[in-house]
């Protein structure tokens, strides 16, 4: 058995540690009020049964509160005082400087907490070190000066969570839908180095990758971009080529038709779309931003986002060869074909490709197939998206998330605030438009301390609401006054804005320009203790969870309305958080079945994931709830390997753009580099810890192997803590 110590690091589980501490405590009292040997045998093993029903590591912190607990049943309240003293005043020695150990453990990589903490960084790595590093100092200033001392509470309690603290003591933002339209067409400044309009495909797709990784080092969340945006520089390289091949022809002395001319260069249009795309994947996946990562990058696959004609079709050979190279995947150190985590794809089911006679019916089908061996594309319906995102125009509107499930309000901007060259008076505004940042609600938190007392539940949420909008109020206050200088790409050169150099971003953080996002974690745990019965069900269960989700809009709505900044209920993509969210509730109310039994909490509104439910009908329950989710939102459905079976993938897909607005198919892409097996990688047991097995070889080393798995709406490749592994091994399929 395992525990974490205060500096993160793993160490085996020492039950003369304990004795020792209590030994001490208890040679600190008169005899008569002393403990007897058999009593500390008793405690020492009562609480080494405590930490082994854990199920998972536990903190020295959680052990010293079950020995405290232990010393109380034993009514050796004098002892127990003194054990208490003795910590208070060595947690106040350690508070006076708190992260040293912790960079320290950092340095040495034996920080288990961190290095679980991301399943895309790599935590050996130089830079994500330095990155982490400076988190550390981040997060100690934020608590110690920056923050209310009632919110840090919260937080470190898991009643809420301030996501990205390691960021916050800088200016920065979360995520973004990039303007690359504006940039592309209209020049752009990377490195203080001016960039003209590019004069070929291959040319854009190469700015375009540094204006990600530059982008990616100015804020802390993930972007979008979209190849219509793209789109427009194959006719720019067509007309190039056609040129060519006409005088290289000419100096040879051969005479050519038109027709002949326009089929040559046609080739080497073909040539030049499969390396601008090739570009892009290769440089997004090997570019190192300065947070230690590749840039958390989506790109967006919208047909309808272009006019028909010559551009649509260039767009449709664009996202073709896109799928392709995906499908194909990149070699890893040893030369074998993986699945990369980004970028990230997107692909629009609409009109003209979602039936088998529909136009573009064969880019359906080899999504279909990329899906099915690589986990993505993700599916946005643009049906359902434009019933329910109305902007300004009074008509629906199909666009992008950012990264991982985040999506912007309808846009309802008077004016182009941005100073965006490619502003169009009356459309609706998009990219360029980002979030502020975002404070996530404990659902599960609420329901448990309300102890299934309905009206001191609606107490308790109202609370609760209060104090999370006092955090997202930190987070926008902390962007006022920010000058575009910090951040040029983003401000100045035409990612989000145009502005002046020391103009501050202000106006941008008002008007429906950014959101600003409620997070919400649990709605599945919180109904079952509040009702005992799961938020399926449609008599109790699910009147009960819309209820709650309405009581959040409705929230965000009224400070909407108040402060004129769109606030906006977002599905929280939890990855390390749900392990927090369960360890803190397991510390404040035990053990609860069906509720605080696990490692981890569930995401959002999705039924719970050992909870037996086909795909179609999981996919149209939680259709409902997003809805009520409009700031982000994403269901998935866990499948078996479906490459045999695209019938079935493309099945999915079809009742996806009837039903729901943005969904995924959930598989599995390992590969072990031991024995070459490249079938699912296992999740086993090892001294009360779960690891990772090589179902084959037995290989349990993570550096020889490759998992892939969906994390929470992206793939994630660097592995997961416990509660998070958890999570992925008792997910049950839907198909």
């Amino acid at each position: 058995m395992k525990i974490i110590k205060r500096s993160g690091s793993e160490v085996s589980f020492d039950p003369q540690k304990i004795t020792a501490a209590i030994v001490k405590a208890n040679e600190s009292v008169i005899d008569y009020e002393k403990l007897t040997d058999a009593q500390i045998e008793e405690i020492v093993k009562n609480v080494e049964i405590a930490c082994e029903n854990m199920k998972r590591s536990p903190s020295v912190e959680e052990i010293q509160d079950m020995v405290e607990n232990q010393l109380m049943n034993q009514r050796a309240f004098t002892v127990a005082r003194n054990y208490i003293t003795y910590r208070y005043k060595r947690a106040l020695v350690r508070k006076s400087n708190s992260t040293d150990q912790q960079i320290l453990s950092l340095l040495e990589c034996n920080n288990e907490e961190v290095k679980q903490e991301n399943s895309n960084k790599n935590p050996t790595v130089n830079s994500v070190q330095r990155d982490y590093m400076a988190g550390e100092v981040s997060k100690d200033i934020t608590k110690r000066f920056l923050l209310p001392e009632d919110i840090v509470e919260a937080h470190e309690k898991g009643l809420i969570h301030f996501h990205d603290a390691d960021y916050f003591a800088q200016h920065m933002h979360n995520c973004c839908l990039v303007n690359l339209e504006d940039m592309l067409q209209n020049g752009t400044v990377i490195s203080e180095t001016m960039i003209d309009p590019p004069k070929s495909f291959s040319t854009a797709c190469n700015i375009a990758t540094q204006a990600i990784a530059q982008i990616a080092s100015s804020q802390y969340g993930g972007q979008s971009i979209s190849l219509s945006h793209l789109a427009p520089f194959v006719q720019v390289s067509r007309e190039k080529f056609r040129k060519q091949v006409e005088e290289e022809f000419k100096t040879a002395g051969i005479e050519l038709s038109e027709e002949k001319i326009n089929e040559v260069a046609e080739l080497r249009v073909k040539e030049e779309i499969n390396r601008g795309v090739q570009m892009i994947q290769y440089q997004v996946i090997t570019l190192m931003t300065t947070n230690g990562q590749a840039p958390f990058i989506t790109v967006f696959m919208y047909l309808d986002e272009v006019p028909d004609g010559q551009m649509r079709a260039d767009l449709a050979a664009i996202i073709e060869e896109m799928l392709h190279q995906r499908i194909k995947g990149v070699k890893n150190e040893k030369g074998v074909y993986i699945t990369p985590a980004f970028p990230k794809l997107i692909y629009v089911l609409e009109e003209d490709n979602i039936t088998e006679d529909s136009k573009y019916w064969y880019l359906t089908k080899l999504a279909a197939q990329c899906t099915a061996k690589r986990m993505v594309p993700d599916y946005i319906s643009e049906k359902k998206m434009k019933e329910l995102k109305v902007d300004k125009t009074g008509e629906g509107q199909c666009y992008t998330c950012m990264g991982c499930r985040s999506f912007l309000t309808p846009d309802r901007t008077t004016e182009n605030v941005a100073r965006a060259l490619n502003y169009v008076e009356g459309k609706g505004k998009y990219y360029g438009r980002f979030n502020q940042g975002v404070v996530t609600l404990n659902l599960v938190d609420i329901a448990c301390s309300a102890g299934k007392d309905m009206n001191k539940f609606w107490e308790i949420m109202d609370e609760r609401l209060e104090l999370c909008y006092r955090a997202l109020m930190c987070r926008h206050k902390r962007l006022l006054g920010t000058p575009s200088d910090v951040a040029p790409i983003l401000w100045q050169n035409g990612a989000l804005a145009r502005l002046k150099k020391g103009e501050k971003i202000d106006k941008l953080l008002f008007g429906g320009y950014s959101t600003i996002s409620l997070g919400y974690a649990g709605l599945c745990e919180c109904v079952k203790y509040m009702t005992g019965v799961s938020h399926t069900d449609p008599e109790i269960g699910t009147p009960f969870a819309i209820e709650v989700m309405q009581k959040l809009n409705d929230a965000c709505a009224k400070w909407k309305a108040e402060t004129n900044i769109d606030f906006s209920l977002y599905g929280t993509p939890l990855e390390s958080t749900t392990y927090k969210f369960a360890k803190c509730l397991q510390k404040r109310f035990g053990r609860i079945e069906g509720v605080t039994d696990k490692n981890y909490i569930t995401n959002s509104y999705h039924v719970h994931v050992t909870e037996e439910i086909n795909a179609f009908d999981k996919l149209k329950f939680e259709s409902q709830f997003q809805a009520l989710s409009p700031g982000g939102a994403i269901s998935y459905v866990e499948v078996p390997n479906m490459q045999n079976n695209i019938d079935a993938v493309l099945s999915v897909m079809q009742y996806i753009y009837e039903n729901i607005m943005y969904a995924e198919l959930n598989t599995k892409s390992d590969y072990c580099m031991k024995c070459g097996y490249d079938g699912e990688i296992s999740i086993v047991e090892e001294e009360g810890k779960l690891v990772w097995e090589c179902p084959c070889c037995k290989n349990r080393d993570q550096d020889q192997m490759s998992v892939a798995r969906r994390t929470c709406g992206y793939i994630g490749t660097q592995f997961w803590n416990q509660g998070r592994t958890q999570e992925i091994k008792e997910r049950v399929l839907h198909l």
